[in-house]
Order: structure tokens, then sequence, then C-alpha cells
């Protein structure tokens, strides 16, 4: 992921912002315990993971969702699978598996949510459903120059989504966030429509680390940036999770991606580490038994 990639992280300050004012009153207006902790890769394919797969694997996906939970799918941004593939993927994967597909970007980028997408959204859920109950979470991602002048469209873009289907979005541009006005109704927006405000963590992007919560759900997109401090911002994570879990949170999806994307399961594997101790979960260790694994430089 190049989004928010500097060239010398040492010189950012990654602390974690306090909370938004309302995220704990979000939380706490429907009370849970965490039922769902998903953590993964953007990615399963072996170029992008190079010695993450054991030598002679033959089905990366297979091998991958027996080391993780979840994973990001990001493929599905870049073209619309028939429903056989979403199904195949279905049948290949553990019973707890989870995907989070990506909404595809003539949706978001090409037409930028205009009300012609309506039969492509369409036709993206016909084959997303076919994932069943393994299907975690479906988000949007909008382009970085999608402004809030084009408010009218995410309205009518939420408000019509089908709400049996858990959806969270993105928006890259900082005024949605730092106009105080703005931030509030777009907030007001998706807490109505119980959709997820995703948290994006990357080193130039500090600005638009809003720590706003619009439901039960974090949902957050980590971008490592391939230096030792990933670790220590992981750690300021796990206590910002576990502040969470004390206060009612009912699901955690959290994906690992690097600019190098090879050291994602390394990053994956510590945080995972980490939120089963301070957790109390017990999630699966990737590849704890292999020597494979390098630290990061």
């Amino acid at each position: 992921m190049k989004f928010g990639r500097v060239d010398d992280p040492s010189n950012i300050d990654f602390t974690l912002p306090s909370d938004h004012l309302d995220t704990l009153k979000t939380l706490h207006k429907n009370p849970s315990e965490l039922t769902n902790l998903s953590v993964g890769c953007a990615k399963w394919n072996k170029a992008d993971l190079k010695g993450f797969y054991p030598k002679g694997t033959k089905d990366e996906l297979e091998y991958y969702s027996r080391q993780f939970n979840a994973i990001e799918l990001n493929a599905t941004f870049y073209r619309i699978f028939p429903p056989e593939q979403f199904s195949k993927w279905y049948d290949k994967t553990p019973s707890d598996f989870k995907f989070f597909p990506k909404l595809n970007q003539e949706i978001s980028h090409w037409k930028r949510l205009d009300e012609t997408i309506n039969p492509i959204v369409d036709n993206y859920l016909n084959s997303v459903i076919n994932l069943k109950e393994k299907l975690g979470c479906v988000f949007l991602q909008m382009h970085s120059n999608f402004v809030p002048k084009d408010f009218e469209k995410v309205i009518n873009f939420v408000e019509s989504w089908p709400k049996e289907i858990p959806l969270a979005v993105e928006f890259r541009h900082t005024d949605w966030f730092n106009d105080k006005a703005i931030a509030e109704d777009l907030y007001q927006l998706l807490e109505e429509n119980n959709i997820s405000n995703i948290i994006v963590d990357s080193a130039g992007r500090r600005d638009i680390m809003h720590m706003r919560l619009t439901n039960s759900r974090a949902f957050v997109r980590y971008v490592g940036a391939n230096h030792p401090s990933d670790y220590d911002r992981l750690d300021d994570w796990v206590k910002r999770l576990k502040h969470w879990k004390e206060n009612d949170i009912k699901d955690i999806n959290f994906f690992v991606h690097q600019n190098i994307e090879e050291e994602s399961p390394l990053l994956s594997s510590y945080l995972i580490k980490q939120l089963n101790v301070e957790l109390g979960m017990d999630l699966i260790i990737p590849n704890k038994d292999l020597n494979t694994q390098q630290t990061l430089l």
C-alpha cells in the first residue's frame, strides 16, 4: 500500500490520538462482549507474501486461511468476480474464516457513488453473498480527491445500502474529518445507518486519524512503514483495542498492510500474540512452528 508512504518514518509522531469524544458513547449505546476479533493481511498471493508459504504449498488461500482467521479482500476492488468464485473461496476455508471484500473501483472511483452505480452494486452483492456466514464486512474506500461537496451522493448510497449486509467506509480527504460541521453530519449519517467508520493508520496521513467509531465495529487498516517503529505502533493499538473491549465493543477487524507486503505476516503474527495476552483471546499464531520469518530491518 503506497497511501501515506514516507521516506523517513523516524521523523513521524506516531502517537495514537485520543478517542473522539463520542466514540465511547457510541459503544455504550449497544453494549456487547467482544464476539469477533479478525486479524489478517490484505492479500494472500505468494508473490506479495514472500517467505510466508512453506515450500511446495499448492493452494495459497487454503494455507493462508489456516494461519489467519480473516483476509481483507482487495482483489474485488479491481474486478467483480462471478458468484462461483466466491463459492470456491467459501468451500476451501475453515468455518470460522471471514472475508472483508472491498467494493469495486467502478463504484467508488470511476462513477464516484453516482446513481448509475445501482445495478453495479447489485451485481457485486449478488456475487459476494455467496460467502454466506463467512462474509465479515464489505468496505468502501473513496478516492482521496472525493470531497464533501458530494455529500449528497454519500447520503443516497448509505441510505440505500441493504441493512442485512455489514458495511464500513473509508474517506481519505481531510475535510471529511477536520471540518467539524461536516464531520458531525457524516458521523450521524453512519451511526443512524449502522455503518462503520474505517480508521486508517498510515505514516504520512496522520491528518485523518479521526478515532471515531460509529457503531460497535472497529475496522482498522494499519499501514506499516517497514521500520522498527511498526512494533511500537502495534503495541499502542493493542492498548487501545483493550480499552475498547473494556467498553463493550463487539467486533474488531484489524488488517495489516506494509509498503513491502512480504513483512505483513510477520507484523500480524506479532500483533496476534499481544492480543491473545492482553485481550484474553486464543487466535492461532501464524507460522508459529516455522523458522522462515525474518525480522524487520
